[in-house]
């Protein structure tokens, strides 16, 4: 295998990797600031329901995209 086109593929996976992990970190607090906007409103419960869904489901994504980017960190380290 070619190192320096390893080295290129795997810094390219990292600037993709940091957006993708930021990204996530932009749609947990938004769906944060919802559900604390939406506080108790009755009329509202459906939709503080989903974006507690869309948090769980947001934060769980962005652990698993923070893995594959320590992953990526780390061989571009060696």
């Amino acid at each position: 295998m070619n190192p320096d086109y390893r080295l290129e593929l795997l810094t390219s996976s990292l600037d993709g990797r940091i957006r993708e992990v930021t990204e996530y970190q932009v749609n947990i607090d938004n769906f944060r600031l919802a559900i604390e906007a939406i506080g108790d409103d009755p009329e509202l419960v459906g939709f503080r329901e989903q974006l507690e869904d869309l948090l769980q489901s947001s934060r769980l994504e962005q652990r698993k995209a923070q893995v594959m980017l320590d992953v990526i960190r780390k061989q571009v380290e060696l």
